[in-house]
This record gives C-alpha cells, structure tokens and sequence, in this order.
C-alpha cells in the first residue's frame, strides 16, 4: 500500500511529506503502466463512487489498480488487495447500483481459461486524475 501512495503522489510532484515508498525500489510493471497514463495528471479528491456507462472503459494493470476513462479524467482504485488484479482474468462486477460503481461493489475475478473463479477484488475509494493545464 505505501509503494502506491508514494507512486501516485512522488511521481506527480503532490508530495508534502516523506516518501513512504523505499527509495531504491524499482516499480514494477503494473506501477511504471501507470505512472506513464497518469502522466501529466493531478489527484483530485477520492470519491466512493463514480458513474460509469457499462464497464468498457474499465481497465485492469496487472498487480497494481484499476482504472476507468472518463473524457479527459481518468479514475483509479488501487483496491484493498492490488496484488490480486491480474489482467489475464475477467471481471464480473456485482453492482448495487446501475449506473454507478461504488467501493461496495464485488469485483469477481474469473480465470479467463478455466472459467474458474480466481478472487475478489476489494475496492477502495476511486481518484480522479485530471490533466494539468499548462496554459496560463
């Protein structure tokens, strides 16, 4: 958990305190993937839930989050367990609501081969990342 607060917050300049991450660690594959789409990006304020059309634009990064596009903006849970989210695994989302996808939702994972169910994803609050303006 504290490799991903010192990703999402040493590698958008956002930091106020220490990193909590060793500084010395490499990033692993899922980290580097998503350090390059959220960059040029700013954290906003984390919100239980978000409204998503469908699930099209819900993106798993193997160990690490998931993801959803929204226009310019793009959400991120980094879930209660990331090591469980492997990409090679089909999500079926339990929704208590239709249109929205909150941290009470169940995010089944079922083996894409076997058809097998491989864990649950426990989500956590979703951040949105907005594109900085560079113009003045």
């Amino acid at each position: 958990m504290f490799k991903h607060i010192a990703l999402a917050t040493a590698a958008f300049g956002m930091l106020s305190s220490p990193v909590l991450a060793d500084e010395n660690a490499q990033m692993t594959r899922g980290e580097e993937k998503l350090a390059k789409l959220l960059d040029g990006r700013v954290a906003g304020e984390p919100q239980s839930c978000i409204r998503t059309l469908g699930s099209r634009n819900l993106s798993q990064i193997d160990g690490t989050a998931l993801t959803y596009r929204d226009g310019d903006t793009v959400w991120v849970n980094y879930t209660r367990n990331p090591d469980s989210i492997d990409d090679r695994d089909i999500m079926v989302i339990d929704r208590f609501s239709g249109s929205s996808l909150c941290r009470t939702d169940q995010v089944k994972l079922v083996d894409r081969v076997n058809g097998f169910l491989s864990g649950i994803l426990l989500l956590d609050e979703f951040v949105p990342y907005k594109k900085v303006d560079t113009e003045g």
